[in-house]
């Protein structure tokens, strides 16, 4: 058996998500059999009804630098002391040192589907130099104007303000990029990581932290889902702006809500404890 492009457009509209801007989270092997077309047929199918396709196109591997030691508020979420000893200089690093818009350099983990949106003549990008995101559609531009090192989340909030929708393809909570900014609303400052400007100096950025912990928060999110089927595929639907509202009074009631399985991780103690301490100098 194959997935088909019809059944793929009938369960878009099943979830109401035509003429919308839709954040996408997707596990292709989650189908269980082949999609004909692959990815592509996916973003195809989402663009045939008018939706806007937000993906994250993150490059923190890639971009990332050791920072300066005048550069490291405490409470960050790592351990400084297991970081290379110093930062690399221009002249050592590889060629392709600082992040670009149009550099089509993306973390393979992101998956099969970011890859192949990002691939796309038409792709927009944010100007984030560690979690970029990515987008194509009618509101591609839009959303991803609303990125900056210093505001890592605004293609979320502004997806967030046009009615859009979070859509988990075969995926979990743990995948929903968007809780990051119902962190941040809630009271965390996100955790800052360093790369190069344009001018090569190194500058702090803002990231988000662990995500392992957010399917806890599926008791406040689970009513707020429309889900469908395709294949041995599971797709859940949230209206991004109810659910970081949601998100966000889960946390404020309690912020150990989003720390995961793992008592010892460092990223989720110093998330719930409200984030990095001090003036960071970003940007």
């Amino acid at each position: 058996m194959t997935i088909t492009a019809e059944q793929l457009v009938a369960t878009i509209d099943e979830l109401a998500l035509a003429q919308r801007p839709v954040m996408v989270h997707a596990s292709l092997r989650s189908f269980g059999e082949p999609v004909d077309g692959g990815p592509d047929a996916v973003l195809d199918a989402l663009l045939s009804r008018g939706c806007t396709i937000l993906v994250p196109a993150f490059t923190e591997p890639q971009f990332a630098v050791v920072p300066p030691a005048t550069m490291r508020p405490a409470r960050n979420g790592i351990d400084y002391t297991a970081l290379p000893g110093k930062v690399a200089t221009p002249s050592e690093a590889d060629a392709c040192y600082t992040y670009t818009v149009d550099c089509r350099v993306i973390n393979s983990r992101m998956g099969a589907l970011p890859a192949r949106l990002l691939a796309r003549g038409d792709a927009r990008r944010g100007r984030h130099p560690l979690n970029s995101f990515a987008a194509v559609g009618p509101q591609a531009a839009e959303l991803v104007a609303a990125q900056t090192p210093t505001d890592v989340y605004g293609p979320v909030r502004t997806l967030a303000d046009a009615n859009g929708a979070i859509l988990l393809l075969g995926v979990d909570l743990n995948r929903m990029t968007a809780l990051h900014l119902a962190e941040q609303s809630a009271g965390r400052r996100l955790p800052v990581r360093w790369a190069r400007a344009a001018d090569s100096r190194v500058i702090m950025v803002e990231t988000g932290p662990c995500s392992e912990g957010f399917p806890r928060l599926e008791p406040w999110l689970r009513p707020l889902a429309r889900t469908a089927r395709v294949g041995g595929s599971r797709w859940s639907a949230y209206p991004a702006k109810e659910t970081l509202t949601a998100a966000v009074a889960a946390m404020t009631a309690d912020q150990n809500v989003t720390h995961c399985a793992d008592p010892e991780c460092l990223a989720c103690r110093d998330s719930v404890a409200g984030g990095p301490i001090g003036p960071a100098p970003l940007g």
